[in-house]
């Protein structure tokens, strides 16, 4: 896979009339705003910056607030208005290659910017954006785009941005489809959205924060495993593992820390399995991530 620079574009600036007005990325879905959820979906794919068009709901966010003119102009207005403010405020890293865009009321918003990166990463083609499909129509709002095509769909726009449709703005570019087969793009438009989405990740098992146990707290848990396999102490490092997954889902993503743990010790068993190459492959792995994250 190709690797690119990527930078998002969350739009969180609708009206959400059919939901009794408000704003709707502040609803809570599994314990996290959906504002939240966004902007953290955006930080695991790495992307640099996070533009989110609308109110500043969070002045907290790690992110760059930008507000389409007139408000509640519409999408294609925040698009616009998101292009202009990455064009006028690029840094030293310059304009990333590529951009997300997504709806500010996703709530499996973290699985839509994963798929899109790594379709990203896997075209082969010159294709301007992917973006999903469901039930045969596109989701504007769940795609990934060049950064130059959506320049180009901006200029190319011609009379106002009020109340443009994506279609209108977007419709011109050249498109790789990837269609939503399992409901991923489904978004939060009604009162009977938001109870269903609710009631199916009340349904989801949830833990009660494994990250924050201290290491002592899984000594029981260590034992069990040393007396099922027939471990010594130092064969199961409990410190060293955790420190690994915390380094890991900082310097790449949370969902890496289980899988680089899994690597490692696959690398130190095949070299040998002493307590001693188990720390080399650790130290390996964490010193990619370090790479990583700075790269």
């Amino acid at each position: 896979m190709t690797p690119f620079t990527l930078g998002a574009i969350l739009l969180v600036g609708g009206r959400s009339t059919r939901l009794g007005g408000g704003f709707k990325p502040l609803l809570e879905v599994g314990g996290q705003t959906l504002l939240s959820r966004a902007v953290t979906a955006a930080t695991d794919a790495r992307c640099a910056p996070i533009l989110v068009v609308g109110p500043e709901l969070d002045p907290d966010a790690p992110v760059r607030w930008v507000r389409e003119e007139p408000p509640f102009a519409g999408p294609a207005a925040g698009i616009a208005a998101a292009v202009s403010a990455l064009d006028d405020g690029a840094g030293d890293e310059g304009v990333p290659e590529w951009m997300l865009v997504l709806a500010g009321d996703l709530p499996h918003v973290d699985g839509v910017a994963a798929r899109l990166k790594t379709a990203a990463c896997a075209a082969a083609s010159g294709a301007d954006g992917i973006v999903f499909t469901a039930g045969g129509h596109p989701q504007w709002l769940a795609g990934i785009y060049r950064t130059a095509a959506l320049r180009a769909g901006v200029d190319a726009l011609t009379g106002e941005f009020t109340g443009a449709s994506c279609r209108a703005l977007l419709g011109g570019l050249d498109i790789t489809w990837l269609a939503d087969e399992d409901g991923i793009t489904a978004d939060i438009d009604t009162p009977a959205d938001l109870a269903r989405v609710r009631a199916a990740f009340e349904e989801e098992p949830v833990s009660e924060s494994p990250r924050t146990l201290p290491p002592e707290a899984l000594d029981e848990w260590a034992l069990a495993l040393r007396e099922r396999f027939g471990l010594d102490a130092e064969d199961v490092p409990i410190s060293l593992i955790l420190d690994l997954a915390r380094d890991v889902a900082n310097g790449v993503a949370r969902p890496a820390a289980p899988f680089s743990a899994f690597v490692a010790g696959l690398v130190a068993g095949r070299a040998g399995g002493t307590p001693e190459q188990v720390r080399e492959a650790v130290a390996a792995v964490v010193e990619l991530a370090g790479d990583w994250k700075e790269s």
